[in-house]
């Protein structure tokens, strides 16, 4: 038996990565970000664009030949990482209790700017792998849409003086640096569509990370974000998008106070795995929720402290894009809860704006047969389903 919240009162150190298309806000929503956060007590780290700073010194990117656009590429890699882990360690060297670290893109993003081939090519030669620049290195990954899609009023190159893409250009390099990121386990993308302004963008922006972080969002954030899930009977999987697939186990912790729920998680890939800890607390008017990174040995020993009245859960991820949206599908895998009694069971879950029993938004996959949205169907939440004791949902 543990206390109602291993999280609680531990220093904290949170990583995000700004990323996105041309025009799309990441230097002004990264101040915004700073100035946000160090109102409320956190100490907030900024991590300057890499490319900038070299394309700024007078490399032009227009006259490099094919073999010097790889050179470039490859050391704009390992200067973003210097230069990221430099503030990494001013980071864990400090002794500020609430840490931000904000980065103007991150490691993956110099792979939307070259070939698979020559990315690829890149990590052998740097002895570096994607999995660990994409899954172990950010707590948090948020694209912001360039301006070119949804507020072309807006998009301009006069605020950046090494910027040359034109609208279509600037869409296209957008879609490129979204689809890098696929198979991080927190992205979250920040559209123009709803925003009246720039401003509202920012709070967007804003909502997300403290909604990630638990924190309260009250009034003072207007956007907010919240994860929908629909129950899906089968899928054509010729038609399914390039995707990123994760083997995903669950289990909860024994804990001491009935408004909190504990849950640990693996997340494999390519023999590569993550561990988190995350902890929802349901004794205010909404339920918050917080997530913390382990190492192997730490999540070892939680696993001495899981909840015997309720199985693990095992779940085969597909993470894909539909348009703009995120979505995570996720097929429950052998061994399947003893709640289910051998049925099969496949969720689609997506982050999204807006509002719960919507039929036209988010765009649903159309490859999907889906039978109803269970957002709020507690019978369809993994804590119901993990019961030993909860009888297997008749409706589907």
């Amino acid at each position: 038996m543990i206390g109602a919240d291993p999280i609680i009162g531990k220093r904290r150190v949170y990583k995000i990565v700004l990323t996105g298309g041309p025009c799309s806000g990441k230097t002004t929503g990264q101040e915004r970000l700073r100035t946000f956060f160090e109102e409320i007590g956190w100490k907030v780290y900024t991590v300057p664009e890499t490319a900038s700073i070299l394309l700024g010194g007078g490399v032009k990117f227009e006259e490099l030949s094919k073999r010097q656009i790889y050179d470039f590429q490859k050391d704009l890699l390992l200067t973003l990482l210097r230069i990221e882990t430099v503030f990494f360690n001013q980071a864990a060297a400090s002794n500020a209790e609430r840490i931000l670290i904000i980065c103007d893109r991150g490691a993956m993003d110099p792979a939307a700017y070259i070939d698979k081939k020559s990315w690829n090519q890149i990590l052998n030669e740097t002895n570096l792998d994607q999995f660990s620049l994409r899954e172990d290195r950010y707590d948090q990954v948020i694209h912001l849409i360039t301006a070119a899609d949804g507020a072309e009023e807006y998009y301009t190159l006069a605020n950046n003086g090494v910027r040359t893409e034109t609208v279509q250009e600037a869409i296209e390099q957008d879609r490129l640096t979204r689809d890098v990121w696929l198979g991080h386990p927190r992205v979250d993308v920040i559209e123009n569509v709803g925003c009246k302004s720039f401003d509202d963008k920012i709070l967007k922006l804003t909502a997300a990370i403290c909604s990630r972080l638990g924190l309260p969002i009250h009034d003072r954030l207007a956007f907010n974000s919240k994860k929908r899930k629909w129950l899906v009977a089968s899928f054509d999987e010729k038609r399914l998008p390039r995707c990123e697939v994760f083997l995903v186990r669950h289990a909860y912790l024994c804990t001491e106070d009935q408004n909190v729920q504990i849950r640990l998680r693996s997340r494999s890939q390519y023999s590569r795995t993550t561990y988190t800890i995350t902890t929802r607390r349901y004794d205010g008017p909404e339920p918050v929720e917080t997530c913390m990174p382990l190492n192997y040995r730490e999540y070892i020993n939680y696993t001495k402290m899981e909840d015997r009245s309720r199985a693990p859960i095992n779940k085969e991820r597909r993470c894909f894009m539909y348009g703009k949206q995120c979505y995570h599908l996720d097929k429950y895998t052998s061994p399947l809860p003893p709640s289910r009694e051998g049925k099969p069971l496949m969720l689609l879950e997506a982050y999204t704006t807006a509002p719960v029993g919507d039929t036209n938004k988010p765009l649903l996959p159309d490859f999907m047969t889906i039978l109803k949205e269970v957002t709020d169907d507690p019978e369809y939440s993994m804590y119901t389903i993990a019961n030993r004791n909860a009888k297997v949902i008749k409706k589907n």
